[in-house]
């Protein structure tokens, strides 16, 4: 092993959302010194700038881990993809761009499981100072941040359509989704600038990269981190096919929901047991690392149009691609500015839903799977998700070796009450495309099919259609001293140990009722100011 000779106050292992934004506040003090470790490498590629490449990003191994679930039995025996960013940027840099907080009640439930100072109102700070938003300053926005919010570029008829389609099935129109409550439908708010993505690398790390104190390192497999005793002193890493360490004063893992507890558990942080039996020696037993995985599963239902235009029959056209491309680079609008999903609906389930429980993504276009080519016939996809699912999944080790991929477990559709929510966003999915609205585009249900109708059918087809929308979260959850799944505190600290945070996706401990990206940047704001204050 060859260790370096310099001496870290951080050492934060991974430069996804969340790391970005941690090396921009801890480095800020020039007498902090930081190393920043990240297994992929530097985002210098066209598509991690242009908003549509996350086609061209994700399933490549440039760009993408390269994860897949294992079967699972909620989706018919079916295993994922599971996209998670591998470059400097992580997520941000292949993700869908919707800028989303979730609902305030998200956060206030957080506080009545006894976690202090995580309450809508003690967040909202906490998003506003990095916001850069198109709406201005006020009472709910920041301006001025590094976290760039615009509108959409473009718009389609098709869309306008099902807006009031939402509109004549009971839903409120709303401009803006993050004021605390998202119920409504209307256009996505998105993390670009003029028609370019804004990535955590860009927003947060980047502009700061020349400061002397700050030290980012690509290409490094982090292997393990180090400890004495019950205080994490360091990490080991691979790098060109050489190990080396470095030692610290405070390890943070900003790995995401996956690598993150993989890198505890091959570390010796996690369930005993099956530590044990990977051959690994166990520092702290911590049943709750790996466990208490969540995601949001969309529901992809297609229906056939006509009419109307769609990116379908755009898209086969080499003549009209062409144009695409014209309109982007000399205006850098029209489709090319695309995120996967530009039209975005909150609502429930269910009458009885205290509030809203599904979220939509419409887009004008359909394909087989993600992937796939775009259908050789005009569609709109409708995906509805179940916010707030009760199947629990995990994160569990399939060697000893970092460079194995771990086992991933989500369990979708696992409860009954998951399984009756799917059904159920089939079925609201039936009313918005069946309202006079859209009568125009004449829709026909492609996927699953208007013979699917009872509840068990429902379910076995959200089976068929399910996918994941990418939010994993909750493998290190945040929880009291007193719970013995927890596996950090209120302040992000891993319970039992000194010298080791975990500040990302993973300390969720229960999901958020929207995209997931822009609270983990919020967690990451937030848990580098608790990491200052502690210092002093």
């Amino acid at each position: 092993m060859t260790p370096t000779s310099e001496q870290f106050d951080y050492i934060i292992v991974g430069a996804g959302s969340a790391g970005c934004v941690l090396a921009n506040r801890l480095s800020a003090d020039p007498r902090n010194r930081v190393l920043m470790l990240e297994a992929g490498d530097n985002d210098n590629w066209i598509w991690f700038h242009i908003p549509v490449g996350y086609l061209f990003a994700i399933g490549n191994p440039r760009a993408d881990w390269m994860f897949n679930t294992e079967a699972e039995e909620g989706l018919n025996g079916r295993r994922l993809i599971y996209p998670r960013g591998k470059v400097v940027g992580g997520c941000s840099a292949i993700n869908g761009m919707i800028y989303m907080r979730g609902q305030s009640a998200d956060y206030d439930h957080w506080r009545q499981l006894g976690l202090s100072g995580w309450g809508w109102d003690d967040v909202l700070p906490y998003f506003k100072k990095h916001e850069d938003n198109f709406l201005g300053a006020s009472d709910l926005h920041g301006k001025g941040g590094e976290w760039r919010v615009e509108q959409m570029r473009l718009s389609w008829d098709l869309l306008d359509a099902w807006i009031a389609a939402a509109e004549q099935a009971g839903l409120k129109r709303t401009e803006d989704f993050n004021t605390g409550d998202n119920e409504g439908v209307g256009y996505f708010h998105v993390n670009q600038k003029r028609g370019r993505r804004w990535s955590a690398a860009r927003g947060f790390l980047k502009p700061v990269l020349y400061r002397q104190n700050l030290k980012l390192e690509t290409g490094c497999q982090a292997e393990r981190i180090l400890f004495d005793g019950q205080r994490a002193t360091g990490v080991a890493w691979r790098q060109n096919g050489t190990l080396r360490e470095a030692k610290c004063g405070e390890v943070i893992l900003a790995a995401g929901a996956i690598g993150s507890p993989q890198l505890m558990m091959l570390s010796g942080v996690g369930p005993a047991e099956a530590l044990r039996e990977q051959g690994i020696d166990v520092v702290a037993d911590k049943r709750g690392v790996g466990g208490n995985l969540q995601d949001h599963l969309q529901l992809r239902t297609i229906f056939k149009v006509s009419g109307g235009k769609t990116l379908n029959e755009t898209y086969a056209s080499l003549f009209r691609r062409g144009l695409m491309g014209l309109d982007y680079a000399f205006r850098r609008r029209g489709p090319m500015t695309m995120s996967p999903s530009q039209l975005g609906a909150f609502t429930r389930s269910d009458p009885s839903r205290e509030r809203a429980n599904i979220q939509f993504h419409v887009q004008p276009l359909s394909l087989p799977k993600f992937g796939d080519p775009l259908h050789g016939f005009p569609a709109i996809t409708a995906s509805a998700c179940n916010l707030r699912p009760t199947s629990r999944g995990a994160v569990t080790l399939r060697s000893a070796q970092a460079g194995d991929a771990p086992k991933i477990k989500p369990n979708y559709l696992s409860t009954e009450e998951d399984r009756l929510v799917a059904a159920d966003c089939i079925r609201v999915t039936r009313k918005i495309m069946e309202q006079p609205a859209l009568a125009r585009y004449r829709p026909e249900e492609y996927l699953p099919g208007a013979k699917v109708v009872s509840d068990e059918d429902l379910a076995t087809a959200a089976g068929d259609v399910g996918t994941t929308i990418f939010h994993p979260v909750g493998t290190a959850k945040m929880g009291l001293p007193s719970d013995p799944t927890a596996v950090v505190d209120e302040r992000l600290r891993v319970i039992g140990l000194q010298g080791l945070r975990v500040v990302d996706a993973s300390i969720m401990p229960t999901i958020t009722s929207g995209n997931t990206n822009s609270p983990t940047i919020m967690i990451a704001e937030k848990g580098a100011e608790m990491i200052l204050q502690d210092r002093k």
